[in-house]
């Protein structure tokens, strides 16, 4: 019997991956239209999000924690924050008072489009939520952040440069 039990955990632990898998495909989809609805191309657009959330959580990104986030070199997070500031999308701004440290800042119509954009989802997904209890949330919530710092920690202990034979 206990067997079983444990049989039909790793089966369900492994539906529950099959519908992470599912969910980071849709939001993979998702920001691809995203970037299209805005002519950008979708590493531009990623970043213009970054940039925006960032800023929305009050810890604005520099271009160097931008270039981890969206793994690119320096030069072409350079290159990528000359487009998108030539295009009006964000600022560069030196903010602190080390005059050397860029603070990036999105442009005033990115939020009204992002919120345009994703604003109906939005109100679809907390639709969804509002059926589950609090307690339930808050357990998701924990599920969420343990995956993420699993995910995260395993992300820096493995070189990209490095094939695993």
């Amino acid at each position: 019997m206990e067997e079983a039990v444990r049989d039909g955990v790793a089966e369900q632990r492994e539906r529950l991956m099959e519908s992470l898998r599912i969910y980071g495909g849709h939001y993979a989809e998702l920001s691809r239209r995203f970037a299209a609805w805005l002519g950008l191309h979708s590493t531009d657009a990623t970043a213009v999000l970054e940039i925006a959330a960032a800023e929305e959580r009050g810890t604005p990104l520099s271009p160097a924690r931008l270039s981890e986030r969206i793994s690119l070199s320096t030069g072409a997070t350079t290159a990528l924050l000359n487009r998108l500031e030539a295009a009006g999308h964000i600022t560069r701004a030196r903010e602190h008072s080390d005059r050397r440290i860029v603070t990036l800042r999105s442009g005033a119509h990115i939020q009204e489009r992002a919120d345009e954009f994703f604003g109906p989802l939005a109100h679809r997904l907390d639709a969804a939520m509002s059926h589950y209890p609090p307690r339930l949330l808050e357990q998701f919530e924990a599920f969420m952040v343990d995956l993420n710092t699993t995910m995260s920690s395993h992300l820096t202990e493995r070189d990209p440069a490095a094939p695993r034979p």
